[in-house]
């Protein structure tokens, strides 16, 4: 197929937010346009079963299509959905998830209505800073490319962290020699948490240089990495403190944290209601103690992950805590799932492992009797992957919750209950 102009009606809406289009049987994925729209889209090099096109004009637009919220949209790849109005948006991503489970074999799965959090609600962002030709430009990579699109603006992110765009990009521009540098910003409590990755060790100047933008800025603590590793700290004027329900954590540099503050707690809420009456616990991939430290003041709970830093920090919150019942080990579970005699004597297992899902962890489980298994998951493909094998392993899928704490993108964050009937023990 050439790649002149085409005319098309879309179709359907892919799970990356997509339109389609399918000519001559061949389905094109076309981004930022609507189910029921005529179109005009240039086919992107490419073969196979499936194809991508580019938006040249919206011919006849659908009646769900509204005016984004951003100015950057659909130049930049941070956000999938800003043209799509609320009914069609929350169809869309119920559709994702019903759509994995599916391939998984999973018909009318037992989905929650979808939980919709709000823009300007996004506490952690990463950006990208490199030099171009027309000076630095720092944002988000563009969709389906590594060029990064220079932003003024974020409606998805705490007004702190959008405040602060402009002059991370002033700062930047000031800098001697080329710039590649990953800009991780976290608000917390006491203030944001910026962390600079680069390639190399920052030089003598580029430490003064974050040293006076942190000064400047009111920065709490600013950080340098090298590739994303371990940070090293270049200014702490205060600690970042962020909050697991009531309970205080000690934020370290790079730590995984819930993307939003209202995300977090619905998400706590619904492993809360899970696990009811559960006596012990095991919290999996627990980070800084998210849903371990909440669930300390009901129940005993043992905590486990691979990142000992925060490991440690959710162990420093429990001992300043009085009442919890929270004990934490280092573990990398995809290495070494809990298994067998270590989960015997527990009650439920909540596990929120990265995207790649917990597909050892999931098989552990299956093969024990513990009676309740929550499952979080942020891919709905790993999810189901791992929901097949948990049901497999004779547990019922009993809910699927459906939260979007990741407003206009194609994420979804899902929380998932598993029900196993409790061997009975042998009497002696």
């Amino acid at each position: 197929m050439n790649a002149d102009p085409h005319e098309a009606t879309i179709v359907d809406l892919g799970d990356r937010g997509d339109g389609i289009a399918v000519i001559d049987g061949v389905p094109f994925f076309i981004a930022g346009a609507l189910p029921g729209e005529r179109v005009r889209f240039v086919p992107l090099a490419g073969t196979g079963s499936q194809r991508r096109g580019r938006l040249d004009a919206v011919l006849a637009p659908a009646p769900e299509r509204v005016v984004p919220a951003c100015r950057h949209f659909g130049v930049c790849g941070g956000c999938a959905a800003q043209h799509m109005a609320a009914p069609l948006y929350g169809t869309w991503k119920e559709a994702v998830v019903a759509h994995a489970l599916a391939h998984r074999g999973f018909v009318d799965p037992p989905l929650a209505p979808l939980v919709v959090l709000p823009p300007g609600t996004r506490r952690r962002v990463k950006l990208r800073a490199e030099t171009t030709p027309a000076g630095i430009a720092l944002g988000f990579h563009a969709r389906q490319s590594h060029a990064v699109v220079a932003i003024a603006e974020c409606p998805v992110s705490v007004p702190a962290i959008a405040a602060l765009i402009g002059p991370l990009g002033r700062f930047l521009s000031g800098l001697r020699g080329r710039i590649a540098l990953d800009v991780a910003v976290t608000a917390t409590e006491t203030g944001l948490d910026v962390v600079f990755s680069g390639p190399a060790p920052a030089s003598r100047d580029l430490r003064s240089a974050l040293a006076r933008f942190a000064e400047a800025e009111k920065i709490a603590r600013l950080c340098y990495a090298i590739d994303g590793e371990t940070a090293e700290v270049v200014v702490l004027r205060t600690k970042p403190i962020v909050r697991a329900g009531t309970i205080p954590v000690e934020l370290p540099p790079l730590a995984f944290l819930q993307p939003s503050v209202a995300g977090e707690a619905a998400l706590a809420g619904a492993v809360a209601a899970a696990l009811g009456d559960a006596a012990a616990i095991a919290d999996l991939f627990a980070g800084i103690g998210t849903f371990a430290l909440r669930e300390g003041t009901r129940r005993r709970v043992y905590a486990y992950d691979a990142d000992a830093a925060a490991i440690a920090a959710l162990t420093a919150a429990a001992g300043r805590t009085s009442g919890l019942r929270v004990a934490a080990a280092v573990r990398d579970l995809f290495r070494r799932p809990l298994a067998g005699a270590e989960l015997g004597d527990l009650d439920a297992v909540v596990f929120d492992p990265p995207r790649q899902g917990a597909k050892a962890q999931a098989a552990a489980l299956a093969a024990a009797a513990v009676p309740t298994v929550i499952a979080l998951a942020c891919d709905a493909g790993t999810f189901a992957r791992d929901a097949r094998i948990l049901v497999d392993g004779g547990y019922a899928l009993e809910r699927v919750e459906l939260i979007d704490q990741f407003p206009w993108t194609a994420e979804i964050e899902l929380v998932a209950t598993f029900r196993k009937a409790r061997r009975r023990r042998p009497r002696r």
